[in-house]
């Protein structure tokens, strides 16, 4: 097994690893760890080169690190991916491989899921280190997360409402939900349990088709769902969905979703989306319910995380609000609010 470091500003630790015998590829980026040790979870995808996975990889990691902050965690932030297309390239001895990686940083770094990689991944890492969370609860862990991730956005949702439309319930709010995957389809169910219309869209036809018929949503193309009129615009899949093309084309008041890192430029396009009157609820506030869920299950080995997931209405409220009084985009205002945490900034001044 080969490790090398990458030296990068604002980053603590970049380490890349090469393991030959198993086909292991990967990257641990480790942003933060003034408020506790970095959690992150494993993304697996096949980046057609090192610097589209060292981006990927950075950015996540320093969204980790606000968002542990922002919902007022003892945790640092940090990420890893594995260079490879889960469905053909996963094995148990990569995965073991990437056990061994996560272990020789010591516990700087606990990981968790991510795309591409499930619980029971993770319990074929945890044979090479203690340094995982989200195990499977039969193994003493807390799960999958996606569920509780789902729930914190459907919380975020509710204050996205009473700011926007001075309402809380979804009966009859549209929401196109963009990807079913693991978070995406648990959140589609959970706003179905609510009343919402639903629009889904996703690359995987057997999951869309399958989610279509349980929860009676309309089915959209990968493309046009942006381009849906509806209340809510849920991206749910990869990130950088909100970019210079698909932002002219929302026809939404509100944009909350579960995935990370949401606006491709996300200076840029939260001051567009501000402009052009979109709440935009930040990513990095919406969907920490995940780790919250972690946290208190795995890290304090508490039973209960609804109370700390109920606060993301609390938080976005705040953020909200704020953002009125300064004349800021709200991605602004939760930045700010996270610096401030991290790195003892103060606030912006008022436009």
């Amino acid at each position: 097994m080969d490790i090398t470091k990458v030296e990068q500003n604002e980053f603590e630790e970049i380490l890349i690893c090469k393991d030959p015998s198993s086909g292991l590829k990967a990257i641990i980026a480790i942003h933060n760890t003034h408020l506790g040790p970095a959690l992150g979870g494993i993304r697996m995808h096949p980046y057609p080169n090192d610097a589209e996975a060292l981006h990927d990889v950075m950015r996540l990691a320093k969204a980790m690190s606000y968002k542990s902050a922002a919902a007022h965690l003892k945790l640092g932030g940090g990420k890893s991916v594995i260079f490879g297309n889960p469905a053909k390239d996963k094995t148990p001895e990569l995965l073991k491989s990437m056990g061994e990686f996560i272990d020789s940083l010591s516990g700087r770094y606990y990981s968790a899921k991510d795309v591409g990689i499930t619980t029971k991944d993770l319990a074929k890492i945890a044979e090479k280190t203690k340094f995982v969370t989200g195990l499977p609860e039969n193994m003493g862990g807390s799960g999958d997360p996606s569920y509780w991730t789902a729930r914190g956005v459907l919380e975020g949702m509710r204050a996205c409402l009473k700011e926007k439309l001075n309402r809380e319930d979804f009966e009859g709010i549209v929401v196109a939900v963009q990807g079913v995957g693991h978070v995406g389809y648990a959140l589609a169910k959970q706003l179905h349990k609510e009343k919402a219309n639903i629009i889904v869209s996703d690359v995987n036809k057997e999951m869309l088709k399958q989610t279509a018929q349980e929860l009676n949503a309309e089915i959209l193309g990968v493309d046009e769902i942006f381009s849906a009129p509806c209340d809510i615009f849920a991206p749910c899949a990869m990130g950088g969905a909100i970019n210079d093309r698909s932002l002219h084309n929302l026809k939404c008041k509100i944009l909350a979703g579960s995935a990370n890192n949401q606006l491709e430029n996300p200076e840029k396009h939260g001051e567009e989306l501000f402009h052009k009157n979109i709440l935009y609820a930040p990513d990095y506030i919406i969907n920490a319910g995940g780790v919250i869920n972690i946290y208190v299950r795995d890290i304090l080995q508490k039973m209960d995380s609804m109370p700390g997931i109920k606060k993301i209405d609390e938080h976005l409220t705040k953020i909200f609000e704020l953002s009125k009084k300064k004349n800021i985009p709200p991605s602004q205002i939760a930045n700010n609010l996270a610096e401030e945490i991290l790195f003892g900034k103060a606030l912006g001044p008022e436009k």
